[in-house]
């Protein structure tokens, strides 16, 4: 990787506040946990970060903190720049070439913005983006993001956990499921146009609700401390580091409650390659190529695959019953 300053790496602000930084940026063992999980390295032989709710109180010992010191100056090392997180898209409305995304998403418009909340609740909402912002708490979160295609990043994302949304509308008892729908403007984005992708459009994923409940499950609305990139999904967009990078939609514009199990964008495109699980596991691999292994963007060498993306210890009991090999 090319050697880049500090402050390029971590945001400024983030150093003028180095306590709540670290009580936010907790690796996914907890407190009593920092120096094995910085024991669990990779195959570079490098920690792997992975992020939890923010800390209690009673966690900012002297000992913890230094402790928690030690591990955000790995996270740092580990962080891909901004400018790579920045100019390397998968972002099928503006286009398939990764590079080009950034451009084409110069002048998307993002406010005013709405999100829709509803379907199967007892509440339903509507939303303005700087409600979302005002609202809820905004954490700094350091997740790991690995694409089904074998690229991964470490990625500071801003935002808050989807599940404080949720409370607030009240699914209903037969609410299982949550579609997250994204925004369909072909006249702002260009790959919405392409007649000969055969996409159908608006792009749709979804959760089960156990899984959008769970506090790794963010609502995005920042990136590296400042306002998320248009590329990178503006204003708003999902976070579920345990799952390939196709699960977290892009540019929200409704988020809706169901029993049955929605269809999303992917599983339509081609239901043989993406399941809709889409769990990262380096046993089971895409029918093109291995999931074994990744390579992080900004190194020449390839990585160990961790089976939840690392994140195993906060996810692995929301499958216990299913079969992850029959469910990709």
């Amino acid at each position: 990787m090319h050697k880049i300053k500090s402050s390029e790496i971590t945001p400024e602000h983030l150093y003028a506040t180095r306590r709540n930084f670290i009580k936010n940026s907790i690796w996914a063992f907890g407190a009593a946990a920092s120096a094995a999980a910085l024991a669990a390295c990779g195959a570079s032989g490098q920690a792997q970060p992975a992020a939890t709710p923010a800390a209690s109180e009673s966690a900012s010992t002297p000992a913890a903190e230094a402790s928690y010191a030690s591990g955000v100056a790995e996270l740092q090392k580990e962080l891909t720049p901004l400018e790579s997180i920045a100019n390397y898209n998968n972002y099928y409305e503006f286009s398939t070439d990764k590079e080009a995304v950034a451009g084409l998403a110069t002048n998307f418009k993002t406010s005013p913005w709405k999100v829709e909340v509803g379907g199967l609740v007892n509440k339903p909402m509507t939303l303005d983006i700087d409600d979302l912002r005002t609202k809820f708490t905004q954490e700094e979160r350091i997740y790991r993001l690995r694409c089904v295609e074998g690229w991964s990043m470490v990625v500071p994302w801003t935002g808050f956990p989807l599940a404080q949304l949720l409370k607030q509308v009240e699914p209903k008892a037969n609410a299982k499921f949550v579609s997250f729908i994204s925004l369909n403007d072909p006249g702002q984005m260009p790959g919405q146009n392409d007649i000969f992708s055969g996409f159908q459009w608006p792009y749709a994923e979804a959760l089960r609700l156990d899984e959008a409940m769970n506090d790794l499950t963010l609502l995005v609305t920042g990136l590296y401390g400042k306002a998320l990139p248009n590329q990178n999904g503006a204003p708003l967009r999902l976070a579920v580091p345990w799952k390939y990078g196709f699960k977290s939609a892009k540019a929200i514009v409704k988020i809706e409650l169901t029993e049955e199990q929605p269809k999303t964008f992917w599983t339509i495109a081609n239901p043989a390659e993406y399941g809709f699980y889409a769990n990262v596991n380096p046993d089971v691999p895409h029918p093109r190529w291995t999931q074994s292994s990744e390579r992080r963007i900004g190194e020449t060498s390839r990585r160990r695959t961790l089976l939840f993306n690392g994140y195993a210890d906060q996810v692995a009991a929301l499958y216990k019953d299913l079969d992850l090999k029959a469910n990709p």
